[in-house]
């Protein structure tokens, strides 16, 4: 039987419901007149059950869960029924399949004036169910403390113990989020720091179920806040896997070290990362969480957040200057996921930040390797843009290098309206002008590596595939023109005259020149 956050109540949905939701009953293996005995027990119909009685039902007749009409009339807090029932010798202490009897019961949902009935029948005040959950249990889950009230002081009853899993009243206030009874048992001193069987502390059941208010009032008088359960989870670390802001804002301002792992060495930041939880990443990055931790699978929040294609979780560990270089268990980093994936917008993030391009993983793959593997053109293209880009800056020592003439750093594809007749005239020569063996040429001209080389090659779609590879060529080339502030229309020239094109090259000298005449008679 399950005792959290008030999950009794499905188990006793048959008792205050009737048939469950597949239409079966507990009522089942009953005759029709005991099926309508315990049905009067539940709508608290006396003259129901006054005739069933003559008619000869056993008043302590059972469903298929060992449950009673006295069952039914203290679940559903019918107080004639109960009376009546007990006049007429109901048994007390039957308990059904759970453990669960008439005083438990009345204890679970709070009715006093039942509980008092059925003490003064002889009911077992120190009755248990299977989990070991007394009276004092029940009341302090469900938040009755006028039946804790009647229990401690008009019983004089010791009911302060245990559950089968550790839990005394207190846990089970703090985790079903019962501020009242919280402050009723501490009232009785009953409030304990203790852990239950899985290490929890009252600290950390209220942290994991997101219960602000009791969590508010532990820590006024709390000595370890960073106490960790059997999973070394601490309270803050359960407050943030659990989504919960406002209570790892509380832990937060009372110094909780929010770099605690767990056994499975995932910190609160790998969660956030792996949910997309952009909010909860922002908090953790704010308060100094370490970002470059890494799982037992050497997994970091970033390959975390790129693996699951969290481009916005991904971004704030790039700003917050977490290392986009660290290896997994694979030997990859993350923009090696970002590649696989075929993710442009994580791709680009990732070369931006100066990523290792010739990192490579257990199989001897780069990232560019990666990407031409699984065909993913586009972010082939954005990689070798990118290592060009990475050459030119060490070529001129200058790491500090930016675009010139205001060219966007971005290694996407250009939708740029200032390239655009550019970029049409180098379509219109890729795909009638360009010989089947030229982009090769161009390529090694401009010092495209063969790694680079094989990367645009190997797409093969047929015969006219080097139509293709030329214009995804040009594109590459052009890129790195604008962005390192060259002369597109120069370097072409002298690339198609250097591979022996040098018509080709005159014709698309005028070509450009011409247009580049017109743009600048429009503009003025």
């Amino acid at each position: 039987m399950r005792t959290q956050g008030g999950n009794m109540k499905g188990l006793f949905e048959n008792i205050v419901k009737g048939p469950s939701r597949d239409g079966s009953s507990q009522l089942e293996i009953l005759l029709p007149q005991e099926k309508t005995f315990l049905n009067a027990a539940k709508n608290d119909d006396i003259g129901t059950l006054s005739r069933c009685l003559e008619n000869k039902v056993q008043i302590n007749i059972k469903t298929e869960l060992d449950r009673t009409a006295l069952h039914f009339a203290v679940a559903n807090m019918k107080e004639n029924a109960v009376a009546f029932l007990l006049k007429h010798n109901a048994v007390v202490d039957i308990k059904d399949k759970h453990g669960m009897n008439a005083i438990l019961l009345a204890a679970w949902f709070g009715s006093l004036s039942i509980l008092k009935m059925l003490v003064e029948k002889g009911a077992d005040r120190k009755s248990k169910n299977q989990e070991g959950m007394n009276a004092l249990h029940c009341a302090a889950q469900n938040n009755h403390s006028s039946i804790v009230q009647y229990i401690v002081k008009d019983l004089q009853l010791n009911l302060n113990k245990p559950t089968e899993k550790g839990k005394k009243p207190y846990h089970l206030a703090a985790e079903n989020g019962c501020l009242e009874m919280a402050e009723t048992l501490k009232e009785f001193e009953y409030n304990t720091q203790e852990k239950d069987k899985e290490g929890n502390t009252a600290l950390h059941l209220a942290a994991k179920n997101g219960h602000t208010a009791v969590l508010e009032e532990l820590l006024k008088e709390w000595n370890l806040i960073d106490e960790d359960n059997e999973e070394g989870e601490t309270a803050f670390y359960l407050a943030a896997v659990g989504n919960h802001q406002e209570c790892v804002n509380l832990l937060l301002e009372a110094g909780s070290d929010i770099n605690i792992l767990p056994k499975t060495n995932l910190s609160p930041m790998h969660i956030a990362a792996e949910r997309g939880d952009s909010a909860m990443a922002l908090v953790l990055l704010d308060a100094g969480i370490a970002c470059n931790g890494q799982n037992n699978r050497k997994e970091s929040p970033l390959h975390l957040a790129v693996k699951n294609q969290h481009t916005l979780v991904a971004q704030l560990l790039v700003e917050s200057k977490c290392d986009v270089n660290i290896l997994d268990e694979r030997n990859q980093i993350p923009l090696h996921l970002a590649a696989e994936l075929g993710k442009a917008d994580l791709v680009d993030l990732l070369l931006k930040a100066d990523t290792d391009l010739k990192q490579k993983d257990k199989q001897g793959k780069t990232p560019l390797g990666v990407a031409a593997r699984v065909n993913h053109i586009i972010i082939v293209d954005m990689i070798i843009k990118a290592e060009r880009y990475c050459a030119w800056k060490e070529e001129i020592q200058d790491n500090t290098a930016i675009p010139a003439r205001s060219y966007p750093l971005t290694f996407k594809l250009d939708h740029t309206t200032q390239t655009s007749q550019l970029r049409t005239a180098i379509w219109s020569m890729a795909y009638h002008q360009l010989k089947p063996k030229d982009w090769k040429k161009l390529a090694q001209q401009w010092n495209f590596t063969e790694e680079q080389i094989k990367g645009i090659g190997e797409q093969w779609t047929g015969s006219k595939s080097y139509k293709e590879h030329g214009h995804r060529l040009l594109l590459i080339w052009l890129h790195g023109i604008l962005l390192t502030g060259k002369n597109p229309v120069k370097d072409l020239y002298e690339g198609l005259v250097n591979i022996e094109q040098r018509s080709l090259a005159e014709k698309i000298r005028r070509e450009i020149n011409g247009v580049q005449s017109q743009q600048k008679c429009r503009i003025s």
